[in-house]
């Protein structure tokens, strides 16, 4: 299984804190599968371009700024975040 990281804004991280519970990973991955099944289905009316226009200049513009070094960064960090998360959670 193939492993990707997003950024997320700092406020919503906060919220998903109080939700130690909720496997997060889980929750996006199920919604990526919902969105590329609609999208299959003709479900979206949007285009790529559409997409990242709506999403905004700032985000195109932070998307544009991330390299390579800083995408594996994020990715180890939470790699290794889960991975304790898993451990303790099946040590208990």
């Amino acid at each position: 299984m193939a492993n990707i990281t997003l950024a997320i804004p700092d406020e919503i991280y906060k919220k998903m804190k109080k939700y130690k519970e909720i496997k997060w990973s889980e929750v996006v991955r199920r919604a990526i599968v919902e969105y590329i099944r609609r999208i299959e289905e003709g479900g979206f009316s949007i285009t790529s371009e559409e997409l990242l226009e709506e999403l905004g200049e700032d985000f195109k513009k932070k998307l544009n700024e991330l390299s390579a070094e800083k995408a594996i960064e994020g990715y180890e960090k939470i790699r290794d975040m889960e991975w304790k998360e898993i451990s303790t959670t099946q040590a208990n």
